[in-house]
């Protein structure tokens, strides 16, 4: 039995999803509003220039949504009357300005979303005094890489609870029709006055010498604001106060303040701000603009909470009975939703985590506009771009163009999409959203982002970096998830996988010898020596998760064309060549020395020009991944696929030396099985002795990235008289190496945990009960593979739980977080977290990849919570 909001899922002719929260939390600092010409995006277009500045690809706004081409925009404006602007977008510092890169500094939670965005929440903390804007920038300023940020909280600006609790509410009572509720509570001890704006522009698309279309209007009719598009239609913005002011101004940069150009004839973007701050006259006298407020001012006494009921809707609809009716029904159906979503006997704590985490990858959607050869060109109405950048950032990718719905890692700190991010997003988002999930990994293979060599595009910064392999993995998961049944996603994305994958054998196999390299691998600074760079001697790095990715990229599509090939034997011969580059690999791995025999773990080999190897024995985890690279196959499977059983029956005896490195049978009540791993069940339980050790690998909340081993024992590497090391830091990186502003040196990290634990559990279902492991290394306490499994599950999802003296370890020692009544349940899902205390480090909304806690809630069941 399906509920409303999985009706409307199914509903295409309505299409529900036309409108959402397709704003970034900030547009200003990336690379696709950088028009300098040595591409120095953080200083080019700042957050000072933000409010005067016309933005040319996308927008962004506080708690906003907009249309799925962000042709018309709406959102929140709000002043305390002390602050020196209007607060319009989150603040936060740069990659230059950050003692530990970007990193925003404010509070704000998404606390709800269906996935058609039927029924959203959004909380914001603002503070009640003065923003400290130059102290956040001066003290961070101050600091170095071995110093704790300074945070917003740490300043004193919340204390005795000066802060407005802001609460946005949205209801869609048709796929355009918003019903849109604003609560502030006043948490401090005074009484305090907040001006509120509600806020709707259109995006400009009118500036740069493109459009043909007639311009967009908004003007104030009977205290509404109407905004008319040529294409989108009308839309009418109204309130339930009286008392609300329309202004308006023009959605175009204030080039006299910007430039010292000559003043604009119409009010420019910061007209409302400047009138609102300063008094000044700066809003269009004729009641017409292409950006227009509401201004509310709420009188709110300490303690008390005032609402603002809006509406934002094509036929001018006002705050009428269907308006609460509304509100009222889509919670109750985000409710029932969630409620069968999550598995019987889930613990209430941890459903609220699964629902959190589904609503911050919800709010984290935003359509994503770049067209790299207009921007490398230059717009018509524009100056020349500097010659520079011709030759500079993504010169080689100038097919690119983007302009679509995409989940980011992170709206604020990544308000761009990265590929092997967005692989494990849709896996979690698969559980509420398969189409949506398939969309997307069909979307980053399409032509018009897939390089014409096959390559995939990272991100932004440099589409031509290279990410793991993980988008056949990530579609099989995502099949599975839906049900299993839709084979023409799969074969879709597999005819571009097919391409992609031969990219990597082309490129990244220096030597063809089938062991692989290639730059940061998503890990970052993780290895003694950068990966991207020249090295200092005459050699390569062979790198063992370079491989690992490889060997598993074979196994994921061995297993994608035998799931195919049970409709359509074609794709038997396919399996046939995936099941034989798989053992090739599985054989490089030991043949070129990647396997250290004496310490029972995987390693990087620096190897030489002259013939020698150097193995780089920093535990790692480098070292970890090979035991991704597992599947097994079903006796059933075998049987029904007699073609590829007879060519993998054929390989074994004819080439044994490979077949024996990658492939293991077991033989159950059900039959006989077969496993592809490139770890034997010897190497497998070696490599776990050092995994399930609680003085290397295992902490209380998951696994770390690197063993906390070399805390005393860093890793050192002598070469052509220079000397690198890898020591464990359990936290923030400590150098700016390799950008420095994330570690894979010691924290804990949701996606390849998540990667190590699904393959623990491959082979726990091969080997059933036959097969323990001591767990943890030293406790003398045995468990089945399975068993393991769920122990590294539930250590993840303890990182958002509260522990036996009431606190998160996620929000480390952040006080509101942990000991505010109003605070504490509203959660953030970091980038990564501290290998020590669980706390959360790095981008603080990053509901992409850490997301998947909910899905390991859901395959998790029953908690021990609960």
């Amino acid at each position: 039995m399906t509920n409303p909001e999985q009706d409307r899922l199914g509903d295409k002719a309505a299409n529900w999803k036309a409108w959402g929260p397709y704003l970034a939390e900030r547009a200003w600092g990336t690379v696709r509003e950088d028009y300098s010409e040595h591409g120095e995006a953080w200083e080019h277009f700042s957050h000072d220039q933000a409010r005067s500045r016309a933005f040319r690809w996308s927008e962004d706004g506080l708690g906003a949504i907009s249309d799925d081409l962000q042709r018309l925009c709406f959102g929140f404006a709000f002043w305390n009357g002390k602050d020196p602007i209007l607060k319009e977008r989150i603040f936060g510092l740069t990659g230059n300005q950050g003692n530990h890169g970007e990193d925003a500094k404010e509070y704000w939670h998404y606390l709800d979303s269906t996935p058609t965005h039927s029924w959203m929440r959004w909380r914001y903390q603002y503070a009640q005094q003065q923003f400290p804007y130059g102290q956040l920038l001066q003290e961070n300023r101050s600091r170095g890489r071995l110093d704790p940020e300074f945070e917003l909280a740490d300043t004193g600006i919340f204390d005795e609870h000066r802060a407005f609790e802001i609460t946005v509410d949205y209801a869609k009572a048709s796929p355009t029709d918003w019903c849109i509720e604003l609560r502030v509570r006043n948490a401090g001890p005074d009484a305090a006055d907040l001006h509120v704006l509600p806020t709707v522009w259109f995006r400009n698309t009118w500036s740069w010498g493109y459009d043909n279309h007639p311009r967009p209007v908004i003007t104030a009719t009977n205290g509404t604001l109407v905004a008319e598009h040529d294409v989108l239609g009308t839309m009418v913005l109204c309130s339930d106060a009286a008392d609300a002011v329309p202004m308006l101004c023009e959605n175009e940069s204030n080039g006299a303040r910007l430039w010292g150009a000559a003043p604009n004839e119409r009010a420019p973007k910061d007209g409302i701000n400047d009138h609102i701050v300063d008094g000044a006259s700066s809003l269009n006298a004729d009641g017409q603009g292409t950006k227009g407020a509401l201004h509310h001012i709420l009188h709110i006494a300490a303690g008390a909470t005032e609402t603002i009921r809006l509406r934002l809707s094509p036929d001018g609809a006002g705050i009428d009975a269907t308006w609460a009716t509304t509100l009222a029904s889509r919670a109750d159906e985000a409710d029932a939703f969630y409620a069968g979503l999550a598995p019987a006997g889930v613990s209430a704590e941890d459903a609220m985590i699964m629902r959190q985490a589904f609503a911050g990858m919800m709010w984290g959607k935003q359509w994503f506009h770049f067209d790299v050869q207009k921007w490398l060109d230059g717009d018509p109405s524009g100056p020349p771009p500097p010659e520079g950048r011709k030759h500079g950032r993504n010169k080689e990718w100038r097919h690119l163009n983007n302009a679509d719905v995409i989940s980011m890692p992170d709206v604020w700190e990544y308000p761009w999409y990265a590929a092997w991010d967005l692989a494990f997003h849709c896996v979690a988002i698969a559980h509420i959203d398969p189409a949506f999930a398939k969309e997307q990994l069909l979307l980053i293979c399409r032509e018009w982002y897939m390089h014409p060599n096959g390559q995939l595009p990272a991100y932004e910064w440099a589409f031509g970096d290279v990410n793991p392999p993980v988008h056949a993995w990530a579609a099989m998961r995502v099949f599975e998830i839906d049900g299993g049944t839709d084979h023409e996603f799969l074969e879709r994305i597999m005819h571009k996988l097919l391409i992609n994958f031969t990219w990597w054998v082309n490129r990244k196999d220096t030597d063809g010898n089938n062991v692989f390299e290639g730059g940061f691998l998503g890990l970052d600074n993780i290895g003694p020596i950068d990966r991207s760079a020249q090295l200092p001697v005459d050699g390569h790095l062979e790198q063992s998760d370079g491989t690992a990715w490889m060997a598993m990229y074979c196994l994921d599509l061995l297993e994608m064309s035998l799931t195919l090939a049970q409709r359509n034997r074609a794709f038997e011969d396919i399996a046939t060549k995936f099941f034989e580059h798989f053992t090739y690999i599985a054989e490089a791995v030991y043949d070129r020395g990647l396997w250290d025999e004496v310490d029972g773990f995987y390693y990087d080999v620096l190897r030489l020009g002259d013939g020698g190897r150097i193995p780089l024995r920093a535990r790692s985890m480098v070292g970890l991944l090979p035991i991704a690279a597992t599947i097994t196959l079903g006796a059933e499977t075998l049987a029904n696929l007699t073609n590829f059983t007879a060519h993998a029956k054929w390989f074994a005896e004819n080439k044994p030396e490979l077949a024996k490195r990658a492939t293991q049978m077991h033989t159950r009540a059900d039959g006989t099985g077969q496993l592809l791993s490139i770890a034997s069940p010897t190497q497998l339980d070696r490599i776990l002795a050092y995994l399930l050790d609680e003085n290397e690998f295992l902490s209380s909340n998951g696994l770390r990235a690197l063993s906390a081993a070399h805390r005393d024992e860093p890793f050192e590497l002598h070469l052509a008289g220079m000397n690198f090391s890898v020591d464990y830091e359990p936290g923030e990186s400590t150098s700016g190496l390799f950008g420095g502003n994330s570690n894979w040196r010691g924290p804990v990290w949701f996606p390849v945990n998540y990667l190590v634990i699904e393959a623990i559990r491959r082979f726990g279902r091969f080997f059933g009960d036959d097969h323990q492991v001591e767990c943890p290394t030293g406790s003398g306490r045995m468990m089945t593979l399975t068993a393991v499994a769920d122990e590294l599950s539930d250590r993840l999802i303890a990182l958002f739980r509260n522990d036996a003296n009431g606190l998160r370890p996620c929000f480390g020692n952040d006080r509101l977080l942990q000991h505010e009544a109003t605070w504490h349940d509203n959660l953030l899902f970091h980038e990564y977290f501290h290998g020590d205390t669980g706390a959360g480090l790095g981008a603080s909304h990053q509901t992409g990849w850490t997301g998947l806690v909910a899905d390991l809630i859901i395959r998790r069941g029953s908690s021990p919570a609960s």
